[in-house]
């Protein structure tokens, strides 16, 4: 069946008499936040740090360094990273199973849960500390995924004295592509990307009829509008190969980061785990994630906001077995360093340059050190700040 496009005054006039501004913005974490919650925190949450924004990319799935840094052709956006910013190879991990070792990651503590477990667990994650503590509206605090049921867990736990309350807005691959949206994109159609000239005429027209007191409430929106026709005119939904779930998820968080510059993205890879029957597919998840973690790290450097101001910090939750298994991949239970120890790399304007520290370290220090960049306290955590990362 051919996509019909709706007319793109009828999309528009769609949004702005609520059509997609109410519940279905709501139910994907869209609803538009004022204009005093988008750009009134933008200043540094600490005097002593520049660092306002964090993309923190959970490379799951179970990637051995040996495919990585060992490898530096198959990833040379992350090499790139950390030659100027800090690298810990020797950071260790419980073997947990996917599930577990993951929201370890989110809650800096060593989490005790199955593979194929889908519950919240009872520890706040890093985005309950941050919201709590340092007051931030849900529209400053993202996750996005590569889909499934467990990894909407990672957005909060149900500790009584956080919760739900605190928790990150959460979109899976699918993006904007979720049940509500779709209900809303079947009756109005795929709008068409804007002609020359048209966002031009489009803002003087929107300026001539706001009216007096609504200019926060009409920036908010643009904004989401603005993802909107973004997301479905840059061809997320279509990604496809090997690693197209986190593809997506990469491609969200940035569209994400661009337009609407929250202070805190958490991404939640997952197709590495091809690697248990192909060791070439799973290679292949490498090479790609690489590549797409470059173009949000350009995206990062080219925009003039975010440039200065914006840290990375990317590592997987475990590694994989030392050996091939029979059907030439590779299995994560040996008990091995190469399962145990993975690397994490920190990039960011507060962090040293070129540095590779060998101490070993934990994984789930990376939820306290976020946590301390921004002035908040990971009080339940296990882990400890980073050594050796800042300046």
């Amino acid at each position: 069946m051919r996509a019909k496009h709706c007319d793109r005054r009828e999309f528009l006039r769609a949004i702005g008499t609520g059509a997609l501004a109410g519940g279905a913005l709501a139910g994907a974490g869209l609803a538009p936040a004022p204009v005093s919650a988008l750009g009134a925190l933008r200043a540094p949450l600490r005097a002593d740090r520049k660092t306002r924004h964090v993309v923190f990319i959970a490379f799951a799935g179970g990637v051995r360094s040996r495919e990585t840094f060992g490898m530096p052709a198959s990833v040379p956006n992350m090499k790139a990273m950390a030659d100027e910013g800090v690298l810990y190879p020797r950071a260790r991990t419980s073997n947990l199973g996917h599930f577990g070792a993951a929201m370890s990651l989110f809650t800096g503590i060593s989490e005790a849960r199955g593979i194929r477990e889908n519950a919240r667990g009872t520890d706040p994650t890093i985005f309950e500390y941050l919201r709590k503590d340092l007051a931030l509206p849900q529209s400053e605090v993202w996750v996005t995924t590569t889909g499934g049921a467990q990894q909407v867990n990672y957005s909060y736990g149900l500790h009584p004295d956080y919760g739900p309350q605190y928790g990150a807005n959460t979109l899976d691959g699918d993006g904007i592509f979720n049940k509500k949206f779709r209900a809303v994109f079947e009756r109005y159609g795929m709008p068409k990307a804007m002609e020359p000239g048209e966002a031009a005429a489009l803002e003087t027209l929107r300026g001539s009829l706001r009216a007096r007191g609504s200019e926060e409430e009409g920036a908010a929106l643009e904004r989401v509008e603005r993802y909107i026709l973004d997301e479905l005119t840059s061809g997320t939904s279509s990604l496809s190969g090997v690693n197209a779930g986190d593809a997506k998820a990469l491609r969200l968080a940035r569209n994400l980061l661009s337009i609407f510059r929250p202070r805190v993205i958490g991404v939640v890879l997952q197709n590495a785990d091809v690697a248990h029957g192909s060791y070439a597919g799973y290679l292949e998840v490498i090479r790609r994630n690489d590549a797409a973690i470059g173009e949000l790290w350009t995206a990062v450097k080219e925009d003039e906001e975010l440039a200065g101001s914006t840290a990375f910090f990317v590592l997987p939750e475990f590694g994989r077995d030392r050996d091939l298994n029979p059907r030439r991949g590779l299995d994560h239970g040996d008990g091995s360093d190469e399962l145990n120890y993975v690397s994490c790399l920190a990039w960011g304007p507060d962090f040293k340059r070129g540095a590779v520290v060998r101490d070993d370290v934990r994984t789930i220090d990376v939820t306290p050190t976020i946590c301390d960049l921004f002035g908040a306290e990971a009080r339940l955590a296990r882990g400890k700040k980073l050594p050796g990362l800042f300046a």
